[in-house]
């Protein structure tokens, strides 16, 4: 069938005005977060929407889009129906983006080569399909999406039912990489995606529990990241080494890898990457039980935070906002062992925390319950944990699982006040 090539989208193009492609995208970012909900947008999306690349935007940024534009439709924006766009999906070129809700069905439900093809639109694996001889940039296009729906799908879902499944992915990615791209332009932005894509799974890795193998991810990452001379792959790189390393009880590598992340990050005018690197370092220190160095790195963090966010921030960092700040000075203090301390800070992060990120409220929650029971507090850790394990419907996380079974044991003590027991029943269920 023949393939219809894209019209420009004349009118969203009128509504950016005289804002660059960039201003224009990070003023979505903004919108975004306004609503509670996360896009990653660039000056390279909104050029495929004005290109008429993208005929209707997913449900996220939908939901944006009419936040910016109150009182108009998709169709007002120079978008077209969703349901017209559905129906002619096989008349599209095999290189078109497919929208998040088949791409999570893909994640969610297919096999590694069913997911590679849904979420690249390349025929990169299987025993006829072969990858192309050189990448250009609808591949470039389609390996930073793959990392954009795993960040997605990571906030809704948590890491287990994903991490097997997105390693086709990351292979189809550095495939593309040593079969090399059209442009110079092009293998930039592959060796970026490929990066990217390597911390994204590495992450998956690291929360479902399988350490070494998220050690190997990040490393490859750094080695992409020193290859191309990417400081904002480095300091991205560096940022989960250091919180890893503190998950592994390296304390001490984990101070060295953020401060080395924080050498990176200097040049590229993001203070809220700086506040989060100061923030693993914290936690590092406190690993170490050297107070002074802890607090003086927690003063950097909220210094830096408080200069608010800029257009310069990565796309990466879209989960980094006051609640997720909360979250890992709490874990410093629950490392000095302040827990009530520590308790206070793990409740304004839930409180704070949008509940459409299920798997990082269930994460706030878990830290909340282990530092009430370790503080004197069983009732009120019985009721958080219940809580967690109502979020554990719908989030797979080894991580935060174990979190909640630690607790469980710590309250075993309690185990006469009927708030307790029925906790630790529902757990010993679950």
């Amino acid at each position: 069938m023949t393939a219809f090539p894209p019209s420009p989208n004349h009118t969203f193009r009128r509504l950016r005005g005289q804002l660059s492609p960039a201003e224009f995208a990070a003023s979505v970012r903004r919108s975004a977060r306004e609503i509670g909900e996360t896009v990653s947008c660039d000056a390279r999306y909104i050029g495929r929407v004005e290109a008429g690349e993208i005929r209707c935007p997913n449900y996220a940024y939908e939901r944006v889009f009419l936040h910016m534009f109150p009182g108009r439709t998709l169709t007002d924006l120079g978008f077209s129906p969703r349901d017209a766009v559905r129906g002619r999906w096989a008349q599209r070129t095999p290189d078109t983006h497919k929208e998040s809700d088949v791409q999570r069905r893909a994640f969610m439900a297919g096999g590694s080569a069913t997911v590679a093809a849904a979420t690249f639109g390349l025929t990169v694996l299987g025993d006829t399909r072969r990858a192309p001889s050189r990448a250009g940039e609808a591949e470039a296009a389609a390996v930073e999406d793959a990392v954009r729906q795993i960040r997605l799908l990571d906030d809704r879902h948590g890491a287990d039912a994903l991490y097997r499944r997105a390693a086709a992915p990351l292979r189809a990615a550095y495939a593309l990489l040593d079969a090399g791209a059209t442009r110079q332009s092009t293998e930039d932005r592959l060796n970026a995606g490929a990066g990217e894509l390597a911390v994204s799974v590495g992450w998956l890795a690291h929360d479902s529990g399988r350490l070494d193998d998220a050690r190997s991810h990040y490393a490859e990452a750094l080695a992409t990241a020193r290859v191309s001379g990417d400081a904002g792959l480095e300091a991205h790189a560096f940022s989960n080494m250091a919180f890893l390393a503190r998950d592994c009880g390296r304390p001490r590598e984990s101070v060295r890898a953020a401060q080395a992340g924080r050498r990176a990050a200097r040049s590229l005018g993001s203070q809220r990457l700086l506040a989060l690197l100061a923030l693993r370092e914290a936690g590092g220190w406190a690993g170490l039980a050297d107070r002074r160095a802890c607090e003086e790195a927690l003063v950097r963090a909220h210094t830096e935070f408080a200069r608010g966010p800029a257009d310069a921030d990565p796309e990466w960092m879209s989960f980094f906002g006051e609640a997720e700040l909360e979250s890992l000075e709490s874990r410093c203090w629950a490392a000095l062992g302040e827990h009530a301390r520590a308790a206070r800070h793990a409740r304004r992060a839930a409180d704070l925390q949008d509940p459409h990120f299920a798997r990082n409220m269930a994460l706030y929650t878990a830290e909340l319950a282990d530092n009430l029971s370790r503080a004197g507090a069983p009732d009120e850790a019985a009721w958080a944990g219940g809580r967690v394990l109502d979020l554990l419907e719908d989030v797979q996380s080894t991580r935060i699982r174990s979190m909640l079974s630690a607790t469980a044991r710590t309250l075993v003590p309690h185990q006469r006040s009927p708030r307790v027991g029925d906790f630790l029943a529902r757990h010993a269920e679950a």
